[in-house]
């Protein structure tokens, strides 16, 4: 994560295995795959934008989980650097899109991108679009981003499309009497999902130009919000001019506490 103020907890499960059950293009942007398991039954389920490292098999059958260490701290991504190459899986961070308890699933949207685009050399976004149903994963759960301030019941929302499944967890678990703005920016208005935003926090779905850098609609969006004059719980993320942009305008335009600001860079342009 290149800018960010989001904290990482860990738990004593450590990494969890789980296998790919279901996998959908659910839109030009998005694939969307369903993973579940035994060990999902040890998942410490936050909701919100709950986050986690995902661990791929690039390397096929021969990946090696096993021997990930139980926490993903700077000895444990050591640890993981002296695994070898060839069976090393790639880890990746995601939220969770949905979980599903009593089903024992997992839902993890992926951005997808055109062959055209630079950012298709990645690795898990090609590797989610090969639909691998069946595929086994790792996952460390490294808890929420988002952290409501106390006694603010207006919250303002701010992301990409990298950031969609994290302000749409917000979303669905706010407090049913919050009030606020929750702006998301995608590159096609096929992309947009349905949101269980409270019924006083308002919605924008931006599309982006295609002409347009990824998270500039959404910074003029959070820039032109009219005034507020009450304490915010507030979040912004996605690529990192958005992320620190907005925090930025937050913080020195706006008057907000830094403590109140939860930002996260998830991606870079270029």
């Amino acid at each position: 994560m290149p800018s960010s103020n989001i904290a990482v907890s860990h738990t004593d499960v450590g990494f969890i295995t789980a296998e790919v059950a279901r996998a959908e293009r659910i839109s030009p942007s998005f694939v969307r795959l369903t993973v579940g398991g035994e060990d999902l039954a040890d998942w410490r389920h936050l909701g919100f934008d709950q986050w986690f490292r995902l661990a791929l098999p690039v390397a096929g059958e021969a990946t090696q989980f096993e021997r990930l260490a139980r926490r993903f701290d700077m000895r444990g991504y050591l640890r993981y650097l002296a695994l070898p190459k060839a069976t090393r899986p790639v880890i990746r961070s995601y939220t969770v899109r949905e979980f599903r308890p009593e089903a024992g699933e997992l839902d993890i949207d992926f951005v997808v991108h055109p062959s055209d685009d630079p950012a298709h050399s990645g690795v898990a976004g090609p590797w989610a679009e090969s639909l691998p149903v069946g595929a086994r994963v790792a996952l460390i759960d490294q808890g929420c981003g988002y952290r409501p301030v106390d006694g603010a019941r207006r919250v303002v929302l701010a992301g990409d499309e990298s950031a969609l499944p994290a302000v749409l967890g917000i979303l669905r678990d706010l407090p049913r009497d919050a009030v606020g703005e929750a702006i998301v920016e995608v590159p096609d208005a096929a992309d947009r999902q349905a949101d269980a935003a409270p019924e006083g926090v308002r919605v924008q779905w931006l599309v982006r130009d295609r002409a347009a850098a990824a998270g500039d609609a959404a910074l003029e969006a959070l820039r032109a919000l009219p005034a507020w004059d009450e304490p915010v719980s507030a979040f912004v993320a996605g690529e990192q001019r958005l992320a620190t942009g907005g925090r930025r305008h937050l913080v020195g335009d706006r008057g907000v506490a830094k403590t109140a600001v939860d930002f996260c860079g998830y991606w870079r342009a270029g």
